[in-house]
């Protein structure tokens, strides 16, 4: 062979040699890349800061913002039919048209919670159970005095502390 084709080999060979060396450089750089697996590494989970609906609102979150306004308006409801009939409604189903309450609200799957309604002619109890009850979603109680109860490590009732 002569020198200058002994040159354009060894330029080839060397074109070759720094292409392979460069494709692994950019290769490994993409593997490392990537995002970490859940949990190494990664920043710590935040809960959104709830912002509260109005001036005094008890809620810690959406959810339970909806909650206890599912319950204001129930309440208002029963306090509207009794006033005008005289007794209590017995079923969500009677409140229907009473105050602001419509009939998809009759529906006790209220997103992150479940509504339980008991009427009596003279009485009545409402429950808003979270699905899952943690710090943002507390459990709620109200009968007919109005009030609303809650609690944060089980179901409320009357004897859990007043939401204020």
């Amino acid at each position: 062979m002569t020198r200058s084709n002994m040159t354009r080999s060894n330029m080839t060979t060397s074109k070759k040699s720094a292409f392979t060396v460069l494709a692994f450089l950019l290769l490994a750089c993409a593997l490392f890349a990537q995002d970490p697996p859940p949990g190494v590494g990664a920043a710590p989970q935040t809960t959104p800061i709830y912002t509260p609906k109005f001036h005094g609102d008890p809620a810690r979150s959406d959810s339970e913002a909806a909650a206890l306004a599912y319950m204001r308006v129930v309440i208002r409801a029963q306090r509207q039919f009794n006033k005008q009939y005289n007794h209590f409604a017995t079923s969500l189903a009677e409140l229907v048209h009473s105050g602001s309450f419509t009939k998809r609200m009759v529906n006790p799957d209220r997103g992150d919670y479940n509504a339980t309604f008991k009427g009596k002619k003279d009485s009545y109890t409402l429950t808003m159970t979270p699905k899952n009850l943690d710090a943002q979603h507390r459990s709620f109680y109200a009968e007919d005095d109005g009030k609303i109860h809650g609690d944060e490590s089980k179901p409320a009732d009357a004897n859990s502390p007043l939401v204020k």
